[in-house]
Order: structure tokens, then sequence, then C-alpha cells
């Protein structure tokens, strides 16, 4: 894809699932790969693969809740690596349950995490890419965000806010070459999916509606992902911004 030899991308939440396979994707394109995680030594061993396989890559250390932290990590990548080219916000968190019986401290890490951490991201990258008069942002939502998921409110509030987000900051930044776009994945083979269906008390039976609701008969796979996330943050995809687009086997058609 033209323009990610040798752009600096960051991944959050890149060292396991749709993060890690995404973070190998890039890596493969030529790209220079800040793998973002909490998990530190998920990081370095992401890290390490890409350069193993001949690419460029940074583990970072970094909890997006943490604005500060994020200002930092950002200020570590590019001088590891060069000015960011690429955001992806990827990293996310949920558990599985009904509306009712969540309460405010739950709220509270669900939208630390999955909304307040995208807008440290914004807030950190974005002076730079406006000051270079060009960028790409990828934001990983949901199809919760777009249909609701039911044991999900709070998670799909957030991906829907992300959805808001994106569109609002793709207007603002249009002028200067920024572009954002959304990628919702549906249920996605990966730890937080077990550890989600697992907290429904019956993952068997939850993993066979998610199969049946998906037309193209099977859950998504963290490879299912990197080439449309790839893609919107390559050049190839310089006149695109402001979409919102399903990677879930048709779980959600919209348009």
């Amino acid at each position: 894809m033209r323009g990610l030899t040798d752009r600096v991308v960051i991944v959050t939440g890149g060292g396991n699932g749709i993060g890690a396979a995404v973070c190998r994707r890039l890596g493969e394109e030529g790209a220079r790969v800040a793998v973002w995680d909490v998990d530190a030594a998920a990081a370095e061993a992401m890290a390490s693969a890409i350069s193993s396989a001949g690419g460029a890559a940074l583990a970072v250390a970094c909890d997006v809740t943490d604005h500060d932290g994020v200002g930092a990590a950002v200020a570590e990548t590019e001088a590891a690596l060069g000015p960011i080219g690429a955001l992806v916000n990827n990293a996310g968190w949920d558990v599985f349950r009904p509306f009712l019986k969540t309460d405010p401290a739950l709220w509270e890490k669900i939208i630390a995490i999955n909304l307040k951490g995208v807008l440290n991201t914004h807030h950190a990258v974005l002076p730079g890419m406006v000051e270079r008069g060009g960028g790409r942002i990828v934001n990983v939502a949901s199809d919760a965000a777009r249909v609701g998921s039911s044991g999900e409110a709070v998670y799909a509030a957030c991906k829907a806010g992300i959805v808001g987000l994106s569109k609002t900051l793709a207007r603002e930044h249009a002028r200067h070459a920024i572009t954002f776009n959304v990628v919702c994945p549906g249920p996605t083979e990966t730890a937080l999916l077990e550890s989600f269906m697992a907290e429904a008390g019956n993952p068997d039976k939850l993993a066979e509606a998610f199969r049946r609701a998906v037309p193209m008969g099977r859950l998504g796979r963290p490879d299912d992902l990197p080439g449309m996330i790839a893609f919107l943050a390559s050049d190839d995809a310089a006149f695109i911004t402001g979409q919102v687009i399903s990677v879930s086997g048709g779980l959600t058609m919209n348009g």
C-alpha cells in the first residue's frame, strides 16, 4: 500500500489480539511500528517479532487512560522513530453484564479505557499532525456502536462516542489533510472475547448465538482486520475521511 513505508504508526493495545495482527501487517508493509500496550511484556514480544522479521518496531508501555503518560509515550515514540504519521486506536476492554447489574465504578473503568483513552491519544498526537499538515487516524470501535449489543450498554455507548468523535474531528481537520476513519469489528476470536463470554456464564451458547448472527457463519479472527486498517492508514485512503466501516462478516450492513 502506498505511503506506509517508513511511516511511523502507533497501535494502542498492540501486544495482543487484533492489535498484534495490525502491528504485524504494518511491519510487513514497511511501517515503523510503535507497539503501545499496558502489558509491557506483550509489547516487547510483538516489537521483537516485527524486528526479527526485518521490520522496524518500538515497544512502549503505556496506559491510555493516563493523559500525561500518553504525552510521554508520544515523546518517547517520536524520539526513537520520528514524527508520527498515523495512529490506530485499538486498545479496549469490556465485561458482559446487563446494565442494571453494573455500577458507577464499572462505568468509569469502561469509559476510561474505551473513550477517555481515545481522547487522550488524539489530544497528544494531533498537534504534531496539524503542524506537519497531514496524518491518518484509524479508530477501532465495534458493531455494538451501530446496532447495540445486549450486556454491553456502556461499552456500546463508548464506541458510539468514538464514531461521533471521529466524524467531528474529520470535519475540523480536513483542511490539515488529516483523515479520521472508524473500523467496526463484530465478535472476534480474542482473549477479550473469551473473558467476555465467560462472564456471561454460558460461553458455548453465546458463541453459537454470535455465529448464527453472522451471515458468513463464523466469528471474526484478528487477521480479518489488518487489511482494512492498514489501507485506511495508507496514502491509498487519502481522500477517505469520516467513514465507518464494519468488518464483521455481514453482521451489520449499513449504507
